[in-house]
């Protein structure tokens, strides 16, 4: 059950202590860059990969009438069936220029936010749990140099849709008089980052509520065969959704055995609304900061959690997790235990564990 005193709502920040503001001079695209190039559609898509081809209609085997770069975003018209010859996904997105393979596109959108005044005060100090709600934000480093690995590599760092940080301090950019949030990671390498703070959305408590806690018999199937995740209550699938489990072979095709997704029945032992996850080696390594809704069940660091560096959902993917789309790895944290309160959003329980992962070959 929820404890009603950990609850708070967008409401109830308004109503907490005001929160001095600092005045900080950061480059004017701080303020401004994110909003003015992002199309006006309803539906977006924005380029992960670091560029690819547009083509005259869904067939990759035909010439490209254009080619975008990564971050690029584009009005997302609708997806369809199409060929491409060395890849398993099939499915297209017909944009304003053409058609762009899926796997490298990720689903945004473009909402900002009425920054607030004042943050709320919980266990870990004054601060929230905020969500990127536009397709990419600048982040600047307040604390240079750059610590983390992939921070180290890329002058230019940013945030992506749906990806979720802690926010503990508002300051006001000498600049432009907007609004930044100040960011940390409790569990990241000490790097602490500004962003506007329109592109954040404040998590709420039904973010987190949890779905049909009385439930007791509950279970999730993962099959690396088919690469689709299972749900259920009894023995009732209540949830199905396409993932993305360790891939087997690296870039050059050679084989990694300890990027496969562990077969077996294991509990969830730890949750957490947002974790720095990396690991790997210079090249063939991973380095990702704010990943949300982390429901972690074998070893030391294999998870069920949010992705936004790939659409390619249905094609092993990951160095051994189970990557998920947003929307499912949320639904995922929500419905098994252990259940995780909005203050602090983190919980670790000792065996026999939570809901039990069921990791098969079919």
């Amino acid at each position: 059950m929820k404890n009603p005193s950990h609850s708070i709502s967008r409401r109830d920040t308004l109503k907490l202590g005001a929160l001095s503001l600092g005045t900080l001079a950061l480059p004017v695209r701080a303020a401004s860059r994110w909003q003015s190039q992002f199309p006006d559609s309803e539906r977006l898509g924005r380029l992960a990969l670091a560029s690819a081809d547009v083509y005259s209609r869904p067939d990759a085997t035909t010439n490209p009438v254009a080619r975008l770069y990564e971050d690029a975003v584009i009005p997302w018209y609708r997806e369809v069936v199409g060929y491409h010859p060395y890849r398993f996904n099939q499915r297209f997105i017909e944009t304003d220029q053409g058609f762009l393979w899926s796997g490298g596109i990720q689903p945004v959108e473009n909402q900002p936010n009425p920054p607030l005044e004042t943050l709320p005060e919980s266990s870990l100090g004054r601060g929230m749990w905020v969500e990127v709600t536009v397709p990419w934000v600048d982040i600047y480093i307040e604390n240079p140099p750059a610590r983390s690995p992939s921070l180290k590599e890329n002058p230019s760092p940013r945030l992506y849709f749906r990806q979720i940080l802690w926010a503990d301090e508002i300051r006001i950019s000498s600049n432009s008089g907007l609004p930044l949030y100040r960011l940390t990671e409790k569990y990241g390498y000490g790097d602490i980052f500004l962003a506007d703070a329109r592109a954040f959305r404040p998590l709420a408590p039904d973010d987190l509520a949890p779905i049909s806690p009385s439930v007791e018999q509950k279970r999730i199937d993962v099959d690396v065969t088919r690469q689709t995740m299972s749900c259920f209550e009894g023995e009732t699938e209540v949830y199905y959704c396409r993932v993305s489990t360790g891939a087997k072979y690296d870039a050059s095709g050679n084989p990694v055995d300890e990027w496969s997704t562990p077969v077996g029945e294991h509990p969830i032992w730890r949750k957490v609304v947002s974790l720095h996850m990396s690991g790997g080696t210079t090249g063939g390594g991973y380095d990702l900061p704010g990943i949300g809704w982390t429901t972690l069940f074998a070893g030391n660091g294999v998870a069920i959690h949010s992705t936004f560096w790939h659409n390619n959902f249905g094609v092993p993917m990951s160095h051994g997790c189970v990557n998920a789309r947003p929307d499912d790895a949320q639904w995922i944290f929500r419905w098994t235990t252990p259940i995780v309160e909005p203050d602090p959003g983190d919980v670790t329980v000792s065996m026999p564990g939570g809901t039990h992962v069921r990791v098969i070959e079919s």
